[in-house]
């Protein structure tokens, strides 16, 4: 199931870890309470690969019921706006000026359909609990992914926070993949390293570095 709902082209190039994938998802789907819905853990693989530009990698789903919707630090409509992107909000109008169209609500699809992957390095977790599935084989299937991206094509990763700095060092110097590195927007490190990093104005010159479009991190 998980398998068929990527972009063709994502099967194609992932077609060597499908076992890998298949015996993830059948340690996910032996629980009752994972998240987010099964019809949206392989949302970040939907979408052609071959228009990504920019991958933002997040660390797992949210673990409240309701909020996460298979797009790392994406949220659904109508649910209260998480601490993590309420940061992610404010380094946003500091660095580039921009502020939510809706305030109840971020948008961050908008950033999808231009090419930004959201990925998590765990698509899954188990409910009100963070981290449940690290251990589950996720995270060798996303770097499986980042690396058959890299052997196609250029992209900016995006790294917030320790785990995703460790992923982007690998595909860095392996792969001569820009990387853009912060303290993780959560409360407990956004003063620490996130705030005035400029991400997103940072990510727009390395991408005119390499003769590709801006983001427009509207959202």
């Amino acid at each position: 199931m998980f398998f068929e709902q990527m972009h063709p082209t994502w099967q194609l190039w992932l077609e060597p870890v499908k076992p890998l994938l298949s015996s993830v998802e059948a340690r996910v789907l032996a629980e009752e309470n994972f998240l987010p819905a099964a019809n949206q853990v392989m949302r970040a693989f939907e979408g052609d690969p071959k228009v990504i530009k920019v991958v933002l990698v997040g660390q797992d789903p949210y673990p409240t019921p309701g909020d996460a919707i298979g797009l790392a630090f994406a949220m659904a409509r109508g649910r209260t706006i998480p601490r993590s992107l309420r940061n992610i909000a404010k380094e946003l109008e500091s660095d580039v000026g921009v502020l939510p169209k809706d305030p109840a609500h971020m948008n961050l699809e908008q950033w999808a359909s231009q090419g930004v992957l959201l990925l998590n390095r765990s698509l899954t977790t188990r409910a009100n609990k963070a981290g449940a599935h690290s251990k589950l084989g996720w995270d060798e299937f996303t770097l499986a992914a980042l690396v058959a991206l890299a052997e196609h094509q250029k992209f900016v990763l995006l790294a917030w926070g320790k785990p995703a700095q460790k992923l982007g060092e690998a595909l860095g110097l392996e792969h001569n993949i820009v990387v853009i590195e912060s303290a993780h927007p959560s409360p407990l490190s956004a003063s620490r390293g996130f705030f005035n990093s400029k991400p997103f104005s940072r990510t727009n010159q390395a991408l005119s570095a390499v003769g590709l479009e801006h983001i427009d991190w509207s959202c």
